[in-house]
């Protein structure tokens, strides 16, 4: 086990765990009935509509929010800023977990789900031309990546099991994973800009049915930029969770050192957006077209405040601004993804869609699930860094929030 991870240890089976079970259990009860009764009982998807919030946000919104592990290995590996390597394994278990329930959402959602295996196993019966089958493949590939990324904090754990033949395996297989580490993060860069990119190109294909406003040949680069903004902005509110639910040091400077980073990103996006705009000749839409101008400078407006507060000097030693800079840019960035897959989605011949309760419960038991399999996570391995204070003991002065370096 590495000098500065460990695990939280504590009870499992608190009664804010209990509540989370709860919700998963009413989730998978609607994940249930719609296995055996269908998508038309379940939800209020239609011809017009044949994706609704199950793709829209779970998929759309809960990749984009998984994409810590993807910034933050940018970051470190790529601009070779060390210094935030302690985030690492946190943003890889939000990955890992918002990618498997990401997926678990689209195998509810395809009409033959029980064929989803035969995605990655039937090359030849692949369609060369689907944006689909590439997003797909990636994101399969990705999880599979992720989950072997994280091979260090697994075998780490089974280490300091009391069983010799678990601490056996792990002692030999631990010097191979951490070898392997190199290839694994150059997979894990590739394929997150892949599907990212291609969940954008997949709306450019919806043509005239998209408002112009969202619809561009710079769409792939859009959905690539907001990826970075709501991967980076997880990493805060990650913090903040851990620190409230496990009365943890807050990694307020080292975060307040990436508020650079994400202010960058919402800044080119904006810009890149608004030129995109200009140059297509879309600019009169701005202010003409009444709802959607609305959400577009609701968009914009969110992005931007954010950008400012990570700006701030006073922001810096401040979680809270921090916590609110990113609760800013996750919405700006979430509102344009649910936007472009659905809000400004119209297929024309009076087709609408609303989530009716079914799709929302289900939602909510997925999102309910990964925040349960995180804490548990992070109870049994060596995911978070820094040191946990045993059950009614302060904080030493040095490790408060604000002081953590």
């Amino acid at each position: 086990m590495t000098a500065s991870t460990r695990p939280v240890g504590g009870t499992i089976l608190t009664p804010a765990a209990k509540a989370l079970l709860v919700l998963a259990v009413l989730g998978g009860a609607v994940g249930l009935y719609r296995l055996t009764q269908g998508l038309g009982a379940t939800t209020a998807m239609n011809d017009g509509y044949p994706w609704g919030i199950w793709i829209a946000f779970d998929v759309a919104v809960g990749t984009g929010l998984a994409s810590g592990g993807y910034a933050l290995a940018f970051v470190v590996f790529i601009l070779n800023r060390g210094r935030y390597h302690r985030l690492v394994r946190p943003a890889l278990v939000t990955s890992l977990l918002g990618y498997a329930m990401a997926g678990v959402a689209v195998m509810f959602d395809l009409g033959r789900y029980w064929s989803v295996w035969r995605i990655p196993t039937h090359p030849g019966s692949w369609n060369g031309n689907s944006v689909l089958l590439e997003v797909a493949l990636c994101m399969m590939a990705y999880t599979a990546v992720v989950f072997l990324e994280l091979g260090p904090a697994w075998l780490e754990g089974l280490s300091a099991s009391r069983r010799p033949e678990r601490a056996q395996l792990a002692a030999r297989w631990l010097p191979r994973a951490e070898k392997a580490l190199p290839f694994l993060v150059a997979l894990g860069l590739l394929l997150p800009t892949m599907h990212q990119s291609s969940l954008g190109s997949l709306m450019m294909m919806a043509g005239h049915k998209l408002h112009p406003l969202w619809h561009t040949a710079l769409l792939p680069l859009h959905f690539l930029f907001t990826a970075f903004v709501m991967g980076f902005a997880v990493l805060y509110f990650e913090s903040t969770f851990t620190g409230a639910a496990f009365k943890r040091p807050l990694e307020t400077r080292l975060l307040a050192r990436l508020g650079k980073y994400v202010a960058g990103v919402i800044i080119a996006f904006v810009v890149v957006r608004f030129v995109g705009l200009a140059v297509e000749g879309k600019a009169g839409l701005l202010v003409g077209s009444g709802l959607f101008s609305f959400l577009f400078w609701t968009e914009t407006v969110l992005l931007l405040a954010a950008a400012a507060l990570f700006l701030r000097p006073q922001t810096h030693l401040r979680p809270d601004q921090q916590l609110q800079a990113a609760l800013l840019s996750m919405a700006g960035a979430a509102l344009y993804r649910v936007d472009t897959f659905l809000v400004a989605y119209n297929p024309g011949n009076g087709w609408s869609y609303f989530p009716n309760v079914p799709e929302i419960l289900f939602t909510l038991g997925l999102i309910a699930t990964e925040t349960f399999l995180y804490v548990l996570v992070v109870r049994k391995f060596p995911i978070l860094a820094g040191v946990t204070p045993a059950p009614g003991r302060a904080v030493p002065a040095g490790l408060k929030q604000g002081a953590t370096t």
